[in-house]
């Protein structure tokens, strides 16, 4: 029926976990005030899940380091959204609707069109301002491990759904991002806005 998924019905029926899940995603590792994250994470609003893969804006921030997490993370998740919109601007086979098509297919497509688009950018840009060399960009990353047992994918889906992890990272997140990007934010605002400082 026409509507009827919304993001939620779409995230519980999306396969977007199941590389994760079978031990084919690549490896993340990172720490963040001293907590230690093996999973990736994805950029979300406030109505999915607070899984330990999905990070949500804080809809009613309480402090001053929320406010700018919000805001932050806001500004990325809208940033991807207008990535797709370019792709679905620059490619129609982008722009329809694809349901008959396979996983597989979708990938490719979607892949050949990022590909695209990374190589007009690259033509049409100024080169004076990037830096254009491959090398020291470290290796190819690519999954480890064999193929997982049904018991491991239970383990790690009930690992991906993880509210305390979700808790925590989020927690994590909005310390390091006032560490180490609020405060600057504030004295680029104060030096921006020197009549405030004054009044």
């Amino acid at each position: 029926m026409a509507g009827s998924h919304n993001d939620i019905n779409v995230l519980q029926r999306s396969p977007v976990f199941d590389r994760l899940a079978h031990g084919l995603s690549p490896d993340v590792d990172f720490e963040i005030n001293g907590h230690h994250y093996n999973k990736g994470y994805y950029l979300t609003d406030g109505i999915c899940p607070p899984w330990a893969t999905l990070v949500k804006t804080i809809q009613r921030p309480n402090s001053a380091q929320e406010a700018r997490f919000a805001k932050v993370q806001e500004a990325a998740r809208k940033d991807v959204e207008r990535a797709f919109g370019i792709l679905q601007a620059r490619w129609a086979i982008a722009r329809h609707p694809a349901r008959a098509w396979s996983v597989q297919t979708l990938l490719e497509v979607m892949t050949a069109c990022v590909i695209m688009h990374n190589m007009i950018v690259e033509v049409e840009r100024d080169d004076s301002l990037f830096d254009n060399e491959w090398e020291g960009q470290g290796e190819l990353v690519t999954p480890q491990g064999g193929p997982a047992s049904f018991q491991d994918i239970l383990h790690v889906h009930h690992k991906i759904r993880d509210q305390a992890v979700h808790n925590q990272l989020q927690a994590d997140l909005v310390e390091h991002m006032w560490a180490h990007v609020g405060n600057n934010a504030a004295n680029n605002n104060n030096e921006e806005n020197p009549k405030e400082n004054n009044a």
